[in-house]
């Protein structure tokens, strides 16, 4: 098992660690942020194949220069079907070859840790979290902050959930 904080550092097999302060519970507002928009097939939400959809859109940002920290990365999921989910990936620029989109609005984020499983409890906790609030739910993304192989090194596995009111 390794102990280093460094050997975590290669883009292609890992996830730099996250820092939940500044997240939960925090109000993001957006205007034309720019994303690239892809899909991920999936069987009853789980991915089947995230790391060839990510692989495929990182090479294009990579070569068109369009993410100055691509280790830290926003990759959000909108799991809208239990046989696939959309995902973005935020951009400074728009990308050739890619399908370009843009999210604008105001979002609440919540922090939640435990495993995967535990995402749909968390929608249910975020619903009532943004009803609390006195907040109309519009839609719920998942910032799924690090794969599943950083978060068993890591210890924690975080998840943000971003609900736009």
């Amino acid at each position: 098992m390794c102990n280093s904080q460094t050997c975590c550092s290669e883009p292609q097999t890992c996830c730099p660690k996250f820092n939940p302060e500044g997240w939960d519970d925090k109000e993001i507002s957006w205007d034309q942020k720019k994303f690239i928009k892809d899909r991920v097939r999936s069987f009853f939400h789980i991915p089947l194949n995230f790391g060839a959809v990510m692989q495929r859109n990182m090479a294009k940002i990579q070569a068109s220069q369009a993410h100055d920290k691509p280790m830290e990365m926003l990759v959000l999921s909108d799991e809208n079907s239990l046989w696939g989910a959309d995902v973005y990936l935020e951009v400074n620029k728009d990308v050739p070859g890619a399908c370009m989109t843009t999210i604008s609005g105001t979002f609440i984020a919540k922090v939640f840790e435990g495993p995967y499983k535990d995402v749909p409890k968390w929608m249910a906790t975020m619903q009532e979290h943004i009803k609390a609030k006195g907040k109309e739910l519009k839609k719920i993304y998942t910032y799924y902050t690090t794969c599943p192989k950083c978060a068993k090194l890591y210890g924690k596995n975080y998840v943000v959930l971003l609900a736009q009111v």
